[in-house]
């Protein structure tokens, strides 16, 4: 599920990931509901899977 959220946000600089977690570096105006709002998106062959992800912004990695 991860790798394919990657996928849909390969526009974006991924610098990491940690077990569930992306980090991505990007602009002040990219909105952290539209990437939440794309990492939430099933995939089609897991059709009836309920997705939700939550996000954060910081200035430097940090644990939730």
């Amino acid at each position: 599920i991860l790798c394919y959220a990657m996928q849909t946000l390969r526009c974006c600089a991924i610098v990491g990931h940690v077990h569930d977690e992306l980090i991505i570096e990007c602009s002040r105006d990219v909105s952290v509901n539209a990437i939440c709002e794309q990492m939430g998106r099933t995939p089609s062959w897991a059709e009836g899977l309920l997705l939700r992800a939550d996000g954060y912004e910081c200035d430097f990695y940090q644990k939730d």
